[in-house]
């Protein structure tokens, strides 16, 4: 095969062969998928190399050197079937065929219309049998005369409305005349911007007739559509015209301004934009006043002074506000019920209980005075929570993060007295919101820090108290704005509030997913938003259910689904680097192809440490929920001793010697030796040894390893509890029971003793996290005990 360096690699051509005297029986089949080609036309064609290099090369290897050209249904011509072809196409001569960069180019010769009659092929290169129907009409009726002359007038009026138009026709009039209508009337056609449906419709009407009364149609509308073009383009030529016209007077009109002394100096242009602005805002008494006394001190300021740069800032910011300025609420419970249903799956609880802060607004009439703090793990949904609650109420909505912020001025912003010196992120959050009553977001509130430079957390105060932000005070400003119209919403990861701050808001906690809920919000809103942001198409990357499962189960056991998106992500973009290297899609992720993509899991499918003195403990943490053994020992016999390790913090260590006393003053009762503690050395461990515990939820656990010593008898099932205990025997209640029993479920214990306090937070649960469980409730470490070693 000879090579041009030019063009690239040559594909057979023709250019030394005699043309075919006759139409062949049998075609290989080309796709065209924007519209069809018509007899009357010859145009240069690209291709894609890859499916389609071997039809070409098989054109190649025949004398006649042609192909049929065939619109198909979809728009990638590299992803066809056979019954995506239409059955009616265009036979065509090839000519200087070429192919580079892997793509395929030649000019394509139109000859006659064909009709497919039989498959010769189920797979590429396409090969069919074709028959050529003998057009039906008389081309020399005066009908048919007419007909023509009214396309060639049509034609003859787009001319001058596309300069297009006369290049092709200079081409069809060298291969035709102008007294043969059928040529004619494909010709008229191609010219057209009609839709694939109508060009095909007219390739595939074989009565001469029918068809020139199609395309005429077709270019009535095109000159239609050419007529307003052009009437669009005379009036943005107009206008340019008009602007530019209008440019050079304004130019003048300010030099004779300038020479009369009529135009206005920028002080006075900066005046009139501030009374401007103050002209649509209802401005409280207060604020007027000062505004009046800065317009008149900045009138009277020359513009060069430092002062005058300072007080012109100053108005800008007080005249920028939205004083007096609402939007309105639309407090509808089922769209907001929607809306919620739309952004978040699972978390019915959560949406339940602002469902019924949003009625109790649409009750009063209004949203005010009201602080929401959506506490939980990371990456459980709170701040798109929020978004959904502004999106729901139709307010703006503005969110900042005031995690680690350690100066006050942040907040209250930094008086007037200072070089540099800004409003405060609330008064800044009012100008870009543009109304009184908007949603502010202040994310990770429990992150918030003190300094030298103030109490940022204690400033937050006078902000969020509805009884005090009605005259809050910026020092900036220091004229006070009314913030009781705006709702405002905490996040945060855990109670590590200032007490103050946390007794005004309405906590809503959100708690991890279990396995189920993450594959739901996989499937709605984390594989979807991870095609998009990979630039892939859903049918271009397939992942199964099963998949995810595993995704979730060896790489992403974390409360929240935030980690879970980072993984998902990880396998998209290997997925693309294969698409981008010529891998067929659509690529299916299975099981197998995610540990290919993502290597061995990190988290594997344990057994529960079993054996005497160790016993699986359920413990709350930021991150969310979290299972723990606890390991107790007997180190030697030679004296009595207790040692404990594991980080523990004071309440811990507290709990364990409480539950070490109690065991060991009750262990007749519970069928142990009395004496094992007077001469044994115990060791008790929580393993995880660099991770700091503590808090009062793990004296019932270190009690029953201790017990479970010093029968030497093991839990032989998959068992978890939660509870502190009292030196007479008491189970006291503990929080974070919604964490703890999806920790156990997410590790697979099906057996739980809870306090018997805690039977209410157990009952409000949804059905779907209480299914299958086997749940204990003890007032007394007695009723452990019957469980656990079946002690009454």
């Amino acid at each position: 095969m000879p090579n041009d360096p030019l063009e690239g690699e040559v594909l057979p051509d023709d250019r030394h062969l005699p043309a075919a005297p006759v139409l062949p029986a049998e075609l290989h089949l080309l796709p065209l998928t924007e519209k069809p080609f018509f007899p009357a036309q010859t145009l240069p064609l690209l291709m894609n190399e890859a499916p389609w290099l071997p039809t070409v090369e098989a054109i190649g290897e025949t004398a006649h050197h042609m192909v049929g050209l065939v619109v198909v249904r979809p728009d990638n011509s590299d992803q066809v079937d056979r019954k995506d072809f239409r059955s009616v196409g265009t036979v065509v001569r090839i000519h200087h065929p070429v192919k580079t960069d892997g793509k395929m180019q030649f000019i394509a010769e139109g000859v006659r219309r064909f009709r497919i009659v039989e498959w010769l092929s189920d797979t590429p290169p396409y090969k069919v049998r074709v028959d050529y129907p003998n057009e039906t009409g008389k081309p020399e009726s005066e009908e048919t005369r007419a007909y023509s002359i009214a396309i060639i007038n049509t034609i003859k009026e787009l001319l001058p409305l596309n300069p297009l138009y006369s290049e092709e026709l200079k081409f069809f009039l060298n291969r035709y005349g102008p007294n043969e209508p059928s040529q004619l009337t494909d010709f008229a056609a191609s010219l057209t911007t009609a839709s694939k449906q109508e060009l095909q419709d007219v390739l595939e009407a074989f009565s001469l007739k029918k068809r020139m009364e199609k395309v005429l149609v077709l270019l009535k509308k095109e000159l239609d559509v050419a007529r307003l073009q052009s009437q669009i383009r005379e009036k943005v030529d107009e206008k340019m015209s008009e602007q530019q016209r209008e440019f050079f007077l304004r130019q003048q009109l300010r030099a004779i301004q300038k020479e009369l002394g009529l135009a206005k100096d920028d002080k006075t242009a900066e005046l009139d934009t501030f009374n401007e602005r103050i002209a649509k805002l209802v401005l409280p008494e207060q604020a007027k006043k000062r505004i009046d006394e800065e317009l008149h001190k900045l009138s009277l300021l020359e513009t060069g002074s430092p002062e005058y740069t300072v007080t012109r800032n100053y108005l800008d910011w007080l005249t920028v506000l939205p004083w007096g300025v609402y939007t309105q609420d639309k407090i509808d419970l089922d769209r907001a019920r929607r809306i919620l249903d739309r952004d978040h799956d699972s978390l019915e609880d959560v949406k339940e209980r602002i469902i019924e802060f949003l009625a109790v607004g649409a009750m009063k009439g209004e949203m005010a005075g009201s602080i929401l703090l959506l506490i939980g793990p990371p990456g459980v949904g709170k701040t798109s929570i929020g978004k959904s609650i502004a999106e729901a109420l139709g307010r703006k909505f503005f969110r900042f993060s005031v995690g680690g912020m350690r100066d006050e001025a942040e907040i209250k912003g930094h008086r007037r007295t200072y070089i540099g010196a800004m409003p405060g992120k609330f008064v800044q959050a009012l100008k870009e919101a543009g109304s009184a009553n908007p949603i502010i977001m202040l994310d990770e509130i429990d992150k918030i820090g003190a300094s030298y430079q103030g109490d940022p957390a204690s400033a937050l105060l006078e902000v969020l108290d509805p009884e005090q932000n009605a005259d809050f005070l910026d020092h900036y400003l220091d004229v006070r704005f009314d913030l009781s119209k705006t709702l405002f919403i905490c996040t945060a990861n855990d109670f590590s509030i200032p007490s103050a701050l946390l007794d005004r808001m309405e906590v809503i906690r959100l708690s991890g997913y279990i396995t189920q809920e993450k594959i739901a919000i996989a499937k709605h809103h984390l594989w979807p938003r991870v095609l998009e942001r990979a630039g892939l198409k859903k049918d271009q990357l397939v992942i199964s259910e099963g998949a995810i499962r595993h995704v979730i189960e060896g790489y992403a056991r974390e409360a929240g689904v935030r980690n879970l998106e980072k993984q998902l992500g990880r396998v998209a973009r290997k997925a693309v680097v294969k698409i981008l290297a010529g891998a067929t899609t659509p690529i299916r992720i299975g099981v197998k192809e995610v540990e290919i993509y993502l290597d061995k899991p990190v988290f594997t499918k344990e057994k529960p440490i079993t054996g005497v003195g160790v016993v699986t403990g359920l413990a709350w943490t930021a991150m969310g929920g979290a299972t723990l053994a606890v390991e107790a020992t007997r180190v030697h016999t030679l004296n009595r001793g207790f040692k404990l390790t594991g980080k523990l913090g004071d309440v811990m260590r507290e709990s364990a010697e409480i539950a070490y006393s109690y065991v060991a003053s009750h262990l007749r009762a519970y069928g142990a030796d009395s004496t094992f503690f007077d001469t044994s050395f115990v060791h008790l461990h929580v393993p995880e040894g660099a991770t700091p515990k503590d808090g009062p939820s793990a004296g019932v656990t270190m009690a029953t390893a201790l017990l479970s010593l010093a029968k030497n008898a093991k839990i032989n099932r998959p068992l978890a509890m939660t509870g502190e205990l009292t030196l007479t025997g008491q189970v006291l209640p503990v929080g974070g029971i919604r964490e703890k029993v999806i920790a156990a479920r997410r590790v697979g214990i099906p057996e739980l003793i809870l306090p018997d306090a805690n039977r209410r937070d157990f009952d409000k649960l949804p059905d779907h996290i209480r299914a299958g469980l086997t749940v204990h409730f003890a007032k007394r470490y007695q009723d452990v005990a019957r469980v656990v070693f079946g002690h009454s």
